[in-house]
């Protein structure tokens, strides 16, 4: 028991479930070899065996039909507990007419059978439920129990919903880290596998964020609250994760109105079973038991319980690789998913600036060491890219002049530079040689001689090409649509292969592309948007799926979207799909398995070819394979 990493209440249930079945075994088989019935040699010797598997059913079934009894009070009649319960207090109706009656007792063993197989099937739905939700409740272990806020000179212990922005709170080693914020004394290395699957550990130090629910696994931090814990990741995480199970797929719609109207028409059906042919007949000992057996049979449980499982176990597999799907129907459209559009900064592209060309190539040093000197006052992110590409000491002597829409001059004494475009080099009429590139492009001078240029691009990440290249190869549209210059969007497009793009675009006219190829698509596509900023959440929210880059995404990306990567890493969005793939095709499996094998015995039940044994292993045994079929889905060798 150990090895399955049972819960208690798990522990119990499957004592009392092999408890049951040593009983049983034990008297089927002296009930076979001697006759139990025939022991006392008396009309009434029927009693000996009704007592002996009357007491192994109420060890194995009392709760079922404690339900069955409660439901039925509420006003819920017809489900499995009162079709359980009705088929083995029929059995048991059964074996006592033919005791009476002078018959073979016929009916107490396969009573106690179907409730004892049944509760075997409830036992490994459970299992399988409590193994998919793991990989979801991981996350739930997040949640912070308390914050540590600095009061003056002392430490207090508060509730984190007690916090406020501006606030210094204080992170031992081995704490979960209760708040977003940035560290203001201090470093560390934070474990983040609980948000994002991730198993590489982080190193962070002063000035840099940290984001709640991460574990600070090696020193004490000092950190500034930046959000209140309501606004908090772990709080909006833990949002997602309790709502997702609310938001349910097609097939599970299907499979709830089906349960709906299915089991009153069995029910009918089997009464008549019982009545009609009894009345023509006048054997109604036959007819009946092969009503109890259509019911045991015609028992739902394997669609009602494999359906959600198998989106259950989907959605814990995706958490359990960094991808939160807010509900199973998400997971049922990204199946079918076939046109993906992006935002490019920050979702293809890294979203920051870096040196990607130096003109001459000979001159490189001289030219970022007074790009640098020239820039080291600015907090503009081009600036911040030129002095991280050289990464040397510099002077800080010089007077620097920005000129407004031309760059930088820096002046000691009579030694000048000029940083900026090509306007800063013509106003002060210094010769240059014009480059060409996609991105920004600064000049250089020293003094009134042209040194070099420098082109500035927005870094294309590294996992973008083999995304595409994936979903290309899915037979999927790729789109960009960005509000850079054709230039850019073209060079970007390129490189990536994308199927094509839209450039120069304001937010609003991303959504009017979105309207618009939605409205072109044909019936049975899927359309998602991918993308992290604020100005892309109408997007989000208005295309098929929206899917939000967690870790550095919006607040806004987040709560408009429908599937957040956690890792802001884009190879989630082929892993999502192919898990998407893998649920649906579960689903559909267990679908056609349980509906085939069940009608097949049904009918074999109703002509008495087949009786409640077999009745028993069609329902139980289809419940149990379809179920097996869904924990493939989270199996954790499973490659996605």
């Amino acid at each position: 028991m150990k090895s399955l990493n049972l819960t208690r209440k798990q522990k119990k249930e499957l004592t009392r479930i092999l408890v049951a079945l040593v009983a049983f075994l034990t008297v089927i088989i002296v009930d076979k070899i001697v006759n139990l019935a025939s022991v006392t040699n008396s009309k009434v010797g029927w009693l000996l065996p009704f007592f002996l598997y009357f007491a192994i059913y109420l060890v194995i079934g009392y709760d079922v039909l404690f339900k069955a009894i409660r439901n039925i009070s509420h006003g819920q009649v017809l489900d499995e507990n009162f079709l359980m319960g009705v088929a083995t207090i029929g059995a048991f109706a059964l074996g006592i007419y033919t005791g009476i009656s002078g018959k073979d007792v016929e009916g107490f063993d396969e009573a106690c059978a179907v409730l004892l197989f049944y509760q075997v099937g409830e036992f490994f739905q459970g299992y399988a439920t409590g193994k998919s939700r793991k990989s979801i409740s991981s996350l739930m272990d997040i949640r912070p129990d308390y914050a540590n806020v600095m009061r003056g000179e002392t430490v207090e212990q508060v509730a984190p919903e007690e916090v406020a922005v501006g606030d210094i709170i204080v992170i031992n080693a081995g704490e979960k880290v209760p708040l977003d914020g940035v560290i203001v004394k201090g470093s560390t290395t934070l474990d983040t596998k609980a948000l994002t699957g991730e198993s590489l550990p982080r190193e962070v130090g002063v000035e840099e964020e940290v984001i709640s629910g991460c574990v600070n696994m090696t020193s004490q931090i000092h950190v500034r609250v930046t959000k209140v814990f309501y606004d908090s990741t772990v709080s909006k995480i833990l949002e997602l994760v309790e709502n997702a199970s609310s938001r349910k797929s097609k097939a599970e719609n299907f499979i709830t109105k089906f349960a709906k109207y299915y089991t009153p028409i069995v029910v009918c059906t089997a009464l008549l079973l019982a009545i009609i042919p009894g009345i023509v007949t006048r054997d109604w000992y036959s007819w009946v038991y092969r009503a109890l057996s259509f019911l045991v049979v015609s028992c739902p449980c394997a669609l009602v319980v494999s359906i959600p499982l198998s989106f259950f176990a989907g959605i814990g597999c995706a958490s359990r690789h960094g991808i939160l799907v807010k509900g199973s129907n998400y997971l049922e459209l990204l199946n079918k998913a076939n046109t993906f559009v992006f935002d490019k900064t920050g979702t293809l592209t890294m979203g920051n600036f870096a040196v990607t060309a130096i003109s001459p190539e000979e001159n490189k040093d001289e030219v970022l060491r007074l790009a640098s000197i020239a820039e080291q006052g600015s907090s503009h992110p081009i600036a911040r890219s030129i002095i991280a590409c050289y990464g040397k000491d510099l002077t800080d002597d010089y007077a620097h002049t920005n000129v407004a829409g031309q760059g930088i001059i820096a002046t000691k004494r009579d030694d000048v530079i000029y940083c900026g475009n090509e306007k800063l080099m013509i106003e002060n009429n210094i010769p240059y040689i014009p480059q060409d590139g996609i991105g920004t492009v600064v000049y250089v001078a020293h003094g009134d001689k042209f040194v070099g240029s420098l082109l500035i691009s927005d870094e294309i990440k590294p996992e973008a090409k083999s995304v595409i290249s994936k979903l290309n190869a899915m037979n999927c549209n790729t789109v960009m649509l960005t509000g850079d210059n054709e230039a850019i969007a073209k060079s970007v497009a390129k490189e990536l292969e994308l199927t094509s793009y839209k450039s120069s675009l304001l937010p609003q006219n991303k959504v009017e592309n979105v309207e618009k190829m939605l409205a072109d698509k044909k019936k049975g596509d899927v359309l998602c948007f991918v993308g992290d900023g604020i100005n892309d959440a109408p997007v989000l929210m208005r295309s098929d799926i929206g899917i939000a880059m967690g870790g550095v995404g919006s607040d806004a990306a987040i709560e408009a979207s429908d599937v957040v990567l956690m890792q802001d890493d884009l190879r989630g969005i082929a892993t999502a799909k192919r898990i998407a793939k893998k649920t649906m095709a579960v689903v559909m499996e267990n679908i056609v398995i349980s509906l085939a094998v069940k009608a097949l015995i049904m009918i074999l039940s109703a002509l008495g070819i087949t009786g409640m044994w077999l009745a028993v292993i069609g329902d139980v045994g289809v419940a149990i394979v379809a179920i097996l079929n869904a924990m493939r889905v989270n199996r954790k060798k499973s490659k996605y």
